[in-house]
């Protein structure tokens, strides 16, 4: 992908993603005679290895280990004639716990070629949150580090599991990766065969989603889902295979922006640059440095840190995806200073889509989020009224039906039943309006506008005023209650480096800017840090609970 722009070729999405897939798929169901193995991730990846076994699969930024496709693909076969000797089949469910090692896609690929459920989940959760997950996910096997073994066996007794506990590393009480990978018969690693499944019913991922407004529920992603949502995030791409050299992950396991990469690196065959390490500013920069990746999914709030202590040069990065909150029009314009590449995007998807919801134009409208994907219907709706709002510019709730609509979520028919209607369509919780033409543009998530004296108030349109006061470094605004109006705007300003703006300077901005109800009645604090979910996002709840115990300005 040229940083150089064309302006002899047409500025658009293209088809050559899905052309790409249809050649694939169509050779997988030529040999299985399966018109359904077109949508089996597991007989995909078995495919994919295969046709290019020395190619380098993944490398791991924290110690410089690296492993070609042949090796992962002989590794994972062990791995699920293991799962299968163990008893593990289709419909039951694997956790994985740990940091993004080499390890880690062994046994993840494995599941998928027994119709095993996937469920990636966080590896700093204490034991209650542990228990809480187990209960819900119901796991027979748990992938995690040794150090976590401990607190693992209490959330599975609290939880009346029956789950058999692996290690990735050494350990002495469970059985470990490398000892579960001793397969001596050689002919059963060759004629291994994926199990054969229907694609549109076997659930392939169990995601959490954000959980930013209480304890997370887990999406039922089938393996139809994913192959049919998940590739429009590569229409901006032309070449196949190998539409980038190296992606760099820098989301832990648990969350779909680094689940896209395990699951479509070895099919669009690119290198995935991950790291066993925490990906802290200094340790960016020395993979960026060293490795020159040439495209990044990352959060806004992980990537404005990176800009603000990262000591490296952005001009490597040909493709910038924002993704995971909201995208300030201000942070894209620094990117595309900074990293000079021509295709820097704010990308809005719902772990419930199985990723994008929408896509760009090379040309996107400043502020838009993009336009409908082909997979799906969209439509804005009154969250009050469930009526169709078909004007321009009305800000309304998303919804959205489509193959790539998740079945569900996992052990919760209260939570599925609130976020899917009758007739197949999601619920997307998130309010957006459009324009003439079907862009869209994000407005805020329903849950969190607040209100002021029955004025409904959008915390990011405050905040993305406020980021442009030049000493701000971060913004979150959230609301007090009182009992008369209702909410109290606050904002809480993370200042930049040696700067020493005050909260007058940040109310007058906002008086500037917007109307009456909208104005910072409930001051400004001044934090050293905004809390942040484990993947980079700003932890709405402990916001709220910090607004009311710090002093406000």
């Amino acid at each position: 992908m040229s940083k150089e722009p064309n302006a002899t070729m047409a500025r658009r999405a293209y088809d050559a993603i899905h052309l790409y897939m249809s050649e694939i798929t169509s050779r997988l169901v030529a040999k299985t005679g399966i018109p359904s193995d077109r949508y089996h991730i597991g007989k995909l990846f078995l495919q994919s290895l295969k046709e290019a076994p020395d190619f380098v699969s993944q490398i791991d930024g924290g110690t410089g280990e690296s492993e070609t496709n042949g090796s992962v693909l002989d590794r994972s076969i062990r791995c699920a004639i293991s799962l299968t000797a163990l008893g593990l089949k289709k419909g039951d469910v694997m956790v994985l716990m740990g940091p993004n090692h080499l390890n880690y896609c062994i046994p993840h690929n494995a599941a998928l070629y027994l119709g095993i459920m996937v469920a990636c989940i966080d590896d700093t959760l204490n034991v209650n949150e542990l228990q809480q997950l187990f209960h819900t996910n119901r796991p027979k096997i748990i992938f995690g580090q040794n150090k976590r073994t401990s607190d693992i066996e209490k959330a599975v007794d609290l939880a009346g599991v029956d789950a058999k506990i692996v290690t990735f590393d050494q350990g002495d009480k469970h059985a470990t990766l490398a000892q579960m990978l001793e397969v001596p018969n050689k002919k059963a690693i060759e004629d291994f065969k994926a199990t054969d499944f229907d694609p549109e019913e076997t659930v392939a991922y169990l995601t959490s989603t954000s959980g930013t407004t209480g304890v997370p529920k887990t999406a039922m992603l089938t393996h139809k889902n994913i192959i049919t949502g998940m590739p429009y995030i590569w229409t901006l791409f032309t070449k196949f295979p190998t539409p980038t050299k190296l992606v760099i992950v820098t989301s832990p396991g648990q969350w779909l922006s680094a689940g896209f990469h395990y699951l479509f690196s070895p099919i669009l065959r690119y290198t995935r640059l991950q790291t066993s390490s925490p990906v802290t500013p200094e340790h960016f920069g020395d993979m960026v440095t060293k490795y020159r990746p040439s495209y990044i999914v990352i959060s806004p709030n992980l990537m404005t840190t990176m800009i603000a202590h990262a000591k490296c040069d952005f001009t490597c990065f040909e493709c910038i995806f924002l993704a995971g909150s909201a995208v300030s029009q201000e942070l894209i314009d620094e990117m595309k200073r900074i990293s000079k590449a021509e295709h820097v995007y704010g990308v809005y998807g719902m772990s419930e889509l199985s990723g994008t919801a929408v896509q760009h134009d090379y040309d996107p409208l400043p502020g838009s989020s993009g336009r409908p994907i082909g997979a799906v219907e969209l439509k804005i709706v009154d969250p009050t009224t469930l009526q169709v709002i078909t004007e321009p510019n009305v800000p309304g709730e998303l919804w959205a039906r489509g193959p790539s609509v998740f079945k569900g979520y996992h052990n919760n028919p209260e939570a599925t039943k609130e976020a899917l209607t009758e007739d197949g369509w999601l619920r997307s919780g998130d309010i957006f309006y459009r324009d003439h033409s079907w862009n869209l543009f994000f407005v805020e998530r329903y849950k969190l506008l607040l209100k002021y004296r029955n004025h409904q108030v959008s915390p990011v349109e405050i905040e993305n005023v406020i980021a442009k006061h030049p000493g701000v470094f971060q913004v979150a605004v959230t609301g007090i209650p009182d009992k008369e109006c209702g909410d109290l705007v606050v904002a809480c300003v993370v200042p930049k480096p040696g700067c020493s703006p005050t909260a007058q300077e940040i109310k007058d901005l906002v008086k500037e800017s917007l109307t009456d109800t909208k104005q910072l009645r409930g001051g400004v604090i001044f934090m050293k840090q905004l809390p942040l979910t484990s993947s980079s996002k700003t932890n709405r709840k402990a916001l709220k609970e910090l607004a009311l115990t710090l002093p406000r300005e």
